[in-house]
């Protein structure tokens, strides 16, 4: 059950938040800062390169490399294949996890690590291999760590990861804020030097500032009817999220909320991309999971019976309104099962300006529902 008195008081949410998750989200812009000038003093935008790597690969524990990955590989599209190297193990503990590197890397390919542990021991055997092979390594990870040894002894570029002190409180979460921008943003400087996508360094300072103003409109601070992350969350009390995704960029975005629903919120969800999501989730918006499938539920009890769930469509989009769009479509689609529908589209931007945007709404949203469920 949610506690919808606790996300109007600020105090109550600070005192329910030992993980620091509102912390992270609220210093997304400030990472993002920290992470581009670590960037630099690295050397990212002295590097000269000859031309794109043949493969982009990266490799890391948990939901920060996988997002990391995903949203890398959309933005950098078809000019180098951005592929996420899957670990096995175990137990997704440091010393039990394992990485390996593909037969057919070589000279022309690039490995890139992001780890908010760097305790790894597979991680810098992987940056080992990499450098037998010829292969060119870069890491992101927390300073003073093994794994920054093994990329200099790789002759690898290693990039400090940027962290607050709080960060060694608790343990970090994968889906948190803070880890996804501080792993994310020096890749991108990365990238974007060696030509594989657009983000120089007055398009990270935009992200910044949008991620700012996010955090100012979607703060605890903010009443919940002005509030549109807290207005998400309550929305999605005691629903099913069905998460469809519109745009470009919009899929990783929305694969990156329902992530943290799961890890931060403890709460499932599905996830599609529109057009196609209207025919895979349209027998399931006709199912017992319709918001009109239970008749009986006017009788139900309401003080001792918790409430039966049922499906809510979240739609996430980055297209204008008046372009190109399935949108109509799929509000036809769940009105007609009685399936409300919570809407989020970003104001006018550059690419990543919207992207940041969605993922800094739904990252506040799905920390807001952790902590108001008590997650």
């Amino acid at each position: 059950m949610l506690d919808e008195s606790l996300l109007d008081s600020p105090e109550g949410l600070a005192d329910a938040d030992r993980r620091g998750l509102l912390r992270g989200a609220a210093e997304a812009g400030a990472r993002v800062r920290t992470a581009v000038r670590h960037a630099a003093e690295a050397g990212v935008d002295q590097l000269k390169p000859d031309g794109r790597p043949r493969a982009v690969l990266i490799a890391g524990p948990g939901a920060a490399a996988t997002h990391t990955a995903d949203l890398l590989g959309t933005l950098a599209g078809a000019g180098s294949p951005v592929i996420r190297l899957a670990p096995t193990g175990v137990a997704p503990a440091a010393g039990a996890l394992r990485w390996e590197i593909p037969g057919w890397v070589g000279s022309v390919d690039l490995l890139l690590l992001a780890t908010p542990d760097g305790s790894e021991p597979s991680l810098s055997l992987l940056a080992e291999q990499a450098y037998r092979r010829g292969c060119t390594v870069v890491a992101v990870a927390p300073a003073d760590t093994p794994l920054a040894e093994a990329v200099a002894a790789a002759h690898g570029m290693f990039v400090p990861m940027a962290t607050a002190p709080y960060d060694q409180e608790e343990p970090l979460a994968a889906s948190s804020p803070g880890v996804l921008w501080a792993l994310f943003t020096p890749l991108l400087a990365l990238l974007d030097r060696i030509g594989l996508l657009d983000a120089p360094p007055d398009v990270l300072e935009k992200v910044a500032d949008r991620l700012d103003h996010i955090a100012e409109r979607c703060g605890p601070a903010i009443a919940a009817y002005s509030n549109p992350a807290k207005t998400l969350a309550a929305e999605l009390a005691d629903a099913l999220p069905v998460v469809w995704t519109e745009g470009p960029a919009t899929g990783p975005a929305g694969r990156r909320f329902v992530a943290a629903l799961a890890e931060l919120a403890g709460r499932p969800a599905l996830v599609a991309e529109l057009p196609e999501a209207l025919a895979e989730h349209s027998a399931l918006l006709a199912g017992p999971l319709a918001a009109s499938a239970d008749p009986d539920d006017f009788f139900r009890d309401r003080v001792d019976e918790p409430p039966a769930m049922h499906a809510r469509v979240v739609l996430l989009r980055d297209r204008p309104i008046g372009g190109l769009t399935a949108a109509p479509a799929a509000r036809d689609l769940a009105l007609s099962h009685d399936t409300p529908i919570s809407e989020l589209e970003p104001e006018e931007g550059d690419e990543l300006e919207t992207l940041a945007e969605l993922i800094a709404v739904t990252d506040f949203a799905a920390v807001y529902l952790a902590l108001a469920s008590g997650a």
